[in-house]
């Protein structure tokens, strides 16, 4: 059983009036990658500078290992913080950044050498010592900024969207070595970006906010493949969605009229559906087949290809239907696929297995 290091229970936060956060339930356990994800204005940072101490609550309890928090400075809190300026001493080397926080501790020169000369060697940057900020590159910074947090040994780091003043490549090799620095160093990381694919690449645990609430909590996996509602499938990655009519239910199955066509599928969970409910489809869920006798299934969708766009490992296809309205299909391109062959205003027939879909109220 995974241990509980944060406990947020019923938070709340307001400014003049206006609330931030509402009613914030959350654990966050010892040692995993957590990722606070959502659009601008959600409430992600609010919520991670209440973890650090950089603001206080309205309502609510939040506890580190049981203790509360909520009164606590940020510096007595056993947490740090790595903002997305990363905030470093521009006029100390990269050695005495790093060493700051033992300085101000009091700790023994040679226990500061070693301490120091080791984060620096896990960080990749034990030939930077002697340099200054201004000397690195923004990859570089960050890693100063991280190594100069975690040498104190906290419970929990936050970093406060660290990664997005970076070039898309650059971006990319920090996310596999942040990752890789967390996994080595055991911390606990909290990650607030608005980034899908950095937050599903990285992360352990994936909390979705919107407008100050909690949509959803859970894994990268099920956050892409089971969201709770049409906002964390439509935020998380890119969705198709079919509206479609009840027509009847039992405990095993629905009905669907979708696109004047039923379409029996089987029941998720033991969920009664309403009158009307959205079918919601990853572009990679479609099957793309030029003739009709080559359908696997009962269902299928007819469309007219509107424009394809090339990606090297991947087609898209931009598919018109009959009711004029677009469905994005993404087919792995290879040696033997089709989908190089299509033509704009080709007549193109789409369907997909029976479970990929999600069933979400409209």
């Amino acid at each position: 059983m995974e241990e509980v290091l944060v406990k947020i229970d019923s938070l709340n936060k307001s400014y003049d009036e206006s609330q931030v956060l509402f009613d914030i339930n959350l654990d966050i356990f010892d040692g995993e990658f957590l990722t606070l994800l959502g659009p601008s204005g959600c409430g992600k940072t609010t919520l991670l500078r209440i973890l650090g101490g950089f603001e206080n609550i309205d309502t609510g309890a939040i506890t580190l290992k049981g203790n509360s928090i909520a009164d606590v400075p940020p510096h007595k809190r056993g947490t740090n913080t790595v903002f997305q300026s990363y905030a470093l001493f521009p006029h100390l080397s990269v050695y005495e950044n790093v060493a700051f926080g033992l300085k101000m501790k009091k700790y023994p020169k040679q226990k500061i050498k070693d301490e120091v000369e080791k984060i620096l060697a896990i960080v990749k940057l034990e030939n930077f010592a002697k340099k200054m900020p201004r000397e690195l590159s923004g990859g570089q910074q960050q890693r100063v900024a991280i190594a100069r947090a975690v040498i104190n040994k906290p419970s929990l780091l936050l970093l406060d969207e660290s990664l997005s003043a970076l070039d898309f490549k650059l971006r990319k090799q920090m996310q596999f070595e942040l990752k890789e620095l967390q996994r080595q160093l055991g911390i606990t990381f909290v990650f607030v970006t608005h980034d899908q694919e950095e937050a599903l690449s990285m992360s352990d645990r994936i909390v979705v906010m919107n407008h100050g609430k909690i949509e959803q909590v859970g894994t990268p996996k099920e956050i892409y493949e089971n969201p709770k509602n049409l906002f964390v499938a439509d935020f998380i990655g890119q969705i198709n969605k079919l509206k479609a009519h009840v027509k009847e239910q039992t405990a095993q199955s629905v009905v669907l009229e979708v696109l004047d066509k039923e379409l029996r599928l089987k029941k998720q969970a033991e969920k009664i559906y309403k009158d009307n409910v959205t079918i919601v489809l990853r572009p990679e869920d479609f099957r793309v087949e030029r003739k009709l006798e080559d359908v696997t299934t009962s269902y299928y969708i007819e469309g007219t290809l509107h424009q394809m766009i090339y990606k090297g490992v991947t087609i898209d296809l931009i598919i018109e239907m009959t009711s004029g309205d677009f469905l994005h299909v993404s087919e792995f391109y290879n040696e033997d696929s089709d989908a190089l062959s299509y033509s704009e205003g080709e007549k193109l027939y789409l369907y997909w297995l029976e479970g990929w879909e999600v069933i979400l109220e409209a």
